[in-house]
Parts: structure tokens; sequence; C-alpha cells
């Protein structure tokens, strides 16, 4: 929505992929810093992680502080998504203090069943990529059972990801200023986009143009959720994911 707003958001932006044909609008140049990161620290690059980076090294720090540099001597504005952020909260605080930050909430259980649904097309592209005897035994037989084991296995382990991801969300805003962060619902967005648009030209001053959420928005990709609480047995993580949530939702943009 920023991007068609005309809001900088990356020169060269993430192509599709298996989970997401569309593409992730994520800015290449922090996409990829992110991973090498992430790879130093010996860190899945997906960021689909629960780990923490304790302390950055000076090369670290210098490449991402020269990648800001570009941007703000080529733009008055500009700014990036990449889910991997929620990562770098720190060190982005100490080497942009006056950032906003725009949050899209995103219930915990929406969140999950795409994960799953995304890490298990990696299965479903390679056995549809054989002959046909055996896609129509996979379709037919061994799908259906390969879904509910790999659900069974990892949906518990998203759902620990979102945890930790909203948790640094949190513990974010809460030493902002007011001023400086948007708490936006994901799913209200294509009824009610109007605060968004509001706050970013308004509030933030940002030189764009309104352009509807609903326009680019592809509903016929996302998918219906998943019953993930049938696939977790710690139900105390459940309550925990509950009452993150409710926490976040205290700072919805009214």
């Amino acid at each position: 929505m920023a991007y068609k707003c005309g809001l900088q958001t990356g020169e060269q932006l993430a192509a599709g992929n298996h989970g997401n044909v569309e593409g992730h609008f994520e800015d290449v140049e922090f996409l990829k810093m992110h991973e090498e990161i992430l790879a130093d620290h010996n860190l899945p690059i997906s960021g689909l992680t629960i780990e923490h980076i304790d302390s950055f090294t000076p090369y670290e720090k210098a490449k991402l502080q020269s990648i800001i540099k570009v941007k703000q001597q080529l733009y008055d504005q500009w700014g990036w998504k990449d889910p991997r952020t929620c990562l770098f909260l720190d060190v982005y605080k100490e080497l942009l203090p006056g950032a906003c930050y725009l949050v899209i909430l995103r219930d915990y259980q929406s969140v999950v069943s795409s994960l799953l649904r995304r890490e298990f097309k990696y299965f479903d592209n390679k056995y549809m990529k054989r002959g046909l005897l055996q896609r129509l035994a996979w379709i037919y037989v061994r799908k259906p059972k390969r879904i509910n084991k790999f659900y069974q296995a990892n949906a518990a382990e998203f759902l620990k990801v979102w945890i930790a991801y909203n948790h640094d969300i949190l513990t974010c805003i809460e030493k902002l200023p007011a001023e400086n962060y948007a708490v936006i619902n994901y799913s209200m967005l294509k009824q009610h986009d109007e605060p968004v648009f509001n706050q970013l030209k308004n509030k933030w001053n940002f030189a764009i143009s309104y352009s509807r959420f609903k326009d680019v928005f592809k509903e016929h990709l996302i998918g219906p959720d998943i019953d993930i609480e049938r696939y977790i047995d710690d139900k105390e993580m459940i309550e925990q994911a509950k009452m993150l949530q409710g926490r976040l939702k205290e700072y919805l943009l009214k």
C-alpha cells in the first residue's frame, strides 16, 4: 500500500516465489543484509527463529549504516518492509533514532496458518514435478497424510516465532514516543485503510497520494485459517499468544 501511495520502499523489490507469486515487496538491499547477518550468527536466513543476536559486530553495523546513508542521500522520504526487521529492532533504534514504525498486527492463527501452508509448498512443488503416476499417488494418497504430519511437527515452532517477534515489537514500541509508531490491525485494512494514510501523510508528513488497499490486496492468495490448536499440545503457549495479542491491540490506531 505505501509503495502504491508513492513512498520509496526499495529500488529493487524481492521477486515472487512459491510462498507468494506476487512478490513480497521487500527491499532487496535490506533483505540480503539481514540474511547475511543471520547466516553469520548461524541462524536460519528465513528469520524463522526465536533466537536473538546478542551483539552486532562493527562490520555488521557499518554495513547497515552504509545502506541507510545511501537511502538518506537519495530520498527525502523512504522506508522498507521485511519481517526479519523484528530481529534487528535494537540496532535500528540505535542507527535510526528518529524512525517511525508502522506495525501491521496480524493475529497468531492467521500467521501460523500462512507459514504452515507456505512451507509445505516446498514438498508439494517437489512431488508435483514428478511423473504422472507419482503425482497422482502424491495428491490422493500421500499428501493428506504428509500435511497432517507436517502441521503436527511445525505448528508449535511457528507459534513460538510469532510470540518472539511480537514480544520484541511490544518491547520496542513501549520505549518509543507515542508519535513515532502506529499499530494497525491487518484484518481491518481492506475496509478501513484511511487511518493508515492519515498517519503517513498528516502525522508523519510523508508526501504521498491515497491508493486504496483493497485495490492491491490479493485476497485469493490468502488461504483460510487452519485450526492450529489441534496441532499444538502446549495450551499455555496458546494462552501466551492470546495475551500478547491482546496487549498489542491496546496500541491499535484509533
